[in-house]
């Protein structure tokens, strides 16, 4: 134990001297900058950040659920993965961007950042968006199922409710919400792919009869077809379809929204109903919307997506057509881009790499969409 210094001896400690005013000013100096950087770098900014988010393997689990479940028909394992890939974003209602996420997302190559009105709707809330990316979400769920089961086969009936009109067609006024179309120049409809083949043998400005139900009533409707963006004849008819499935499929996912997760539910949906083991050990991942006629439709956040994807392991990346000019020159190294326009071109790309024979698949060239062999 220490003795307590005796007062009269000469041990005891002198009293510590005050600091000089100039010591004290440097020091107030010092707290009162670091405290204002850490305000300043805390601060919202009016920017949103776009970064590689998460991927998720649609043939793997989720908390111990399968991602993808199917009932009423056999199903078959693969030792491949197809993953999905998504961005994570700053900026939106509630979730500010601070002044040092925004100079990081300037400084990662793999991030992007926009002013905030760029990439947000204004005057909506975070509720709101989330509402939608859900809707969205379960709809290319949907699509996802319909056009995976009629690229297998499969015939899925439904039933061709019209939601409206698109102004200034000709079809405005012809036809009433909650019709029900039943025929196509005489021909029965009996589910959604009927009506694309139908109109796919139809010119712009070539008139067509629809049959429709109204009010337990068939009523034949003349509609004068007009030219849809991208070519071919449209009727100007928005069709709400009700899909009755031959096969029951249900998709588990945590906290991810909006459509472009499409290509690859309805390529895990291929995979699981088809003996051949696709993939065959190979880590494909991808991207894009799915229509139910199958077809791919372009997507946002390419570059962040295809970053994630090879961070997380992927070698093979299925690129949505349209979004090509966005891939050229931003390719990670490791992994190699597919270019797909169809559910049937993903599932081709997918059995070759999965066969070790895609040396000729199409890749995104600089002219974004012209199709040359992929590079190693």
């Amino acid at each position: 134990m220490l003795d307590a210094p005796d007062p009269s001896s000469d041990d005891v400690l002198p009293e510590p001297r005050p600091l000089a005013p100039r010591s004290m000013t440097l020091t107030a100096a010092m707290l009162g900058t670091a405290t204002l950087l850490a305000v300043l770098v805390l601060l919202p900014t009016p920017y949103a950040v776009n970064s590689p988010g998460p991927t998720r393997d649609v043939l793997g689990e989720l908390d111990g659920t399968p991602m993808i479940q199917v009932s009423g028909a056999e199903t078959f394992d693969s030792t491949g993965e197809l993953r999905l890939t998504t961005v994570s974003s700053t900026g939106g209602p509630g979730y500010p961007t601070s002044i040092l996420g925004a100079l990081t997302g300037w400084f990662e190559a793999s991030s992007v950042v926009l002013p905030v009105e760029q990439v947000y709707p204004p005057d909506v809330s975070q509720e709101q968006l989330d509402e939608s990316n859900e809707a969205e979400m379960v709809s290319s769920q949907e699509d996802a199922t319909v056009a995976a089961l009629t690229e297998l086969g499969y015939e899925v009936p439904a039933t061709l409710l019209v939601a409206g009109t698109v102004e200034g067609t000709d079809a405005e006024g012809k036809l009433e919400e909650n019709d029900v179309l039943v025929a196509f120049d005489g021909t029965p409809l009996p589910d959604y792919q009927t009506l694309v083949d139908d109109l796919a043998d139809v010119e712009p400005g070539q008139t067509v009869t629809l049959t429709v139900r109204r009010h337990g009533q068939p009523v034949d409707v003349p509609v004068v077809t007009t030219e849809r963006e991208g070519g071919g004849a449209q009727i100007g008819v928005l069709i709400d379809p009700t899909f009755d499935m031959p096969v029951d499929v249900t998709i588990s996912i945590d906290d991810i929204g909006g459509p472009s997760a499409g290509t690859m539910f309805a390529l895990g949906i291929v995979d699981k109903l088809t003996a051949a083991d696709e993939a065959d050990g190979e880590h494909i991942a991808g991207t894009g919307t799915m229509d139910v006629t199958g077809e791919v439709g372009p997507i946002g956040g390419i570059r962040q997506k295809l970053a994630g994807a090879r961070r997380d392991g992927a070698a093979w990346f299925l690129a949505p057509a349209a979004n090509c000019d966005e891939v050229v020159g931003h390719v990670p190294d490791g992994l190699r881009v597919v270019r797909v326009a169809t559910l049937h071109e993903a599932r081709e790309a997918m059995e070759a790499i999965g066969a070790g024979e895609a040396g000729d698949l199409p890749t995104c060239t600089a002219d974004a969409g012209t199709a040359s062999p992929s590079e190693g």
